[in-house]
């Protein structure tokens, strides 16, 4: 099985504040057991709300998620080319760097 990605900045946190890491967590299990999307289609919505918010480390993350719960390179540039009527061509152009910046990568640096 492949080893899950963490980015420094994330292991960082959970060391320095386990119990916040933990509630997060928490929530986030919670949130995830009451909605009734298929993991895929999760990680897809997930995608789109992190390029809607210009979070890079999101959308990265849940790029890497999308793509282990089936979703497709295409699918997933799909979701930025989306963000352009609704969010404007700057965002989904950087939406678009950060993709590629995960599938594009050497598998060890994603």
């Amino acid at each position: 099985m492949q080893q899950q990605y963490l980015p420094d900045i994330y292991v960082k946190f959970l060391e320095r504040f386990p119990e916040i890491a933990e509630a997060q967590g928490a929530l986030a299990r919670t949130v995830r057991e009451r909605n009734s999307f298929d993991d895929r289609t999760d990680r897809l919505i997930k995608l789109a709300v992190a390029v809607g918010a210009e979070a890079e480390g999101a959308v990265r993350s849940n790029v890497r998620k999308a793509l282990q719960h089936g979703a497709t390179v295409d699918e997933v540039r799909a979701v930025a080319l989306a963000a352009i009527t609704t969010c404007g061509f700057p965002t989904a152009i950087a939406a678009l760097g950060w993709i590629d910046s995960v599938v594009l990568a050497p598998p060890d640096d994603a």
